[in-house]
């Protein structure tokens, strides 16, 4: 399938049995139900998917199942988190074989490469594959940074299409355009600076919050792409509590939470993450409680 390189693509997390193995009947019923409430496409095995936390033929089973259980629907795209520029090709390759529409890469795991090597990984891949790319560019969480100016370095490998832009400065949406013009569609990748992102012109949402609300989520793209600002707003003040989990270090734990909350599956994540316990679990818990009880009547009637 083409990828529209448009709208909400969930980073839909990888739902586990009680013993930690790998359960795909749930993780499809998941994907089933965000795309019935309204996504454009999905990312599998990005963080929230806990990627690094599965085993090589784990993640090849993990596209087969979502492939088949979206049917067609949306376009499916996995992250690549390998630690090696060669283990990306590898994956990069296995998952146009067995079908994915796209992919989001990411900088080679634990080595913080440096601007130059960071550019040659992500060329590789690309030229290992006949698959469209976005680069996730992610310096918070993974010590590595692409900066704008450096995007015009890859302009020339066509098949990096899109720029998942996750520094937590919402500047650089302004500053790619600027630079780069309209080469690359651009997507948010922080879930709590979607809205101010949007504004200044991004194409598409990678989101995490949206696994536990997902017909909020929608109704909040929707409203901000079409210009219905205030009502955006308004649905905004009262996510934004929620969406503030999607910066955490324990994003996943809180995704999973959150989602477990409102019965759409399972907390059980893989160690070194664990769930979370005593007054930590009690705040969160509270956060997302209050969301629940005070959910927008428009959102939730969708």
């Amino acid at each position: 399938m083409r990828v529209d390189w448009r709208g909400v693509f969930p980073a839909i997390t990888t739902q586990f049995h009680d013993d930690q193995s790998l359960n795909l009947e749930a993780t499809a019923r998941h994907l089933d139900l965000m795309i019935q409430a309204g996504i454009h496409g999905v990312v599998l095995l990005g963080t929230v998917g806990e990627n690094t936390a599965l085993e090589y033929p784990e993640k090849l089973e993990v596209l087969r199942e979502m492939k088949q259980a979206a049917a067609g629907r949306i376009p499916v795209l996995t992250g690549v988190a390998e630690y090696t520029t060669a283990l990306g090709c590898r994956y990069a390759r296995d998952a146009e074989k067995i079908g994915l529409d796209g992919l989001m890469v990411l900088p080679g795991m634990v080595y913080k490469s440096d601007e130059r090597e960071s550019l040659q990984h992500f060329r590789t891949i690309a030229q290992s594959t006949g698959l469209p790319i976005m680069i996730y560019n992610n310096p918070v969480s993974y010590g590595v940074d692409v900066p704008p100016e450096a995007f015009v370095r890859l302009a020339n490998i066509d098949n990096i299409v899109a720029i998942k832009e996750s520094s937590e400065n919402v500047r650089r949406v302004t500053d790619l355009v600027n630079i780069v013009g309209s080469r690359y569609i651009l997507f948010a990748g922080v879930d709590d600076l979607v809205l101010e992102s949007i504004l200044l012109g991004v194409q598409g949402w990678v989101s995490g919050l949206v696994n536990a609300f997902p017909h909020e989520n929608r109704e909040l793209w929707d409203l901000a792409t079409t210009g219905r600002w205030e009502q955006a707003r308004e649905l905004y003040r009262w996510y934004t509590p929620l969406l503030h989990l999607d910066t955490k270090v324990k994003l996943v734990q809180y995704i999973k939470l959150a989602m477990a909350e409102n019965g759409l599956g399972s907390e059980m994540v893989r160690p070194p993450r664990l769930p979370v316990m005593g007054a930590e679990r009690e705040e969160i818990l509270g956060i997302i409680r209050q969301a629940i009880s005070t959910r927008p009547a428009l959102a939730a009637a969708r």
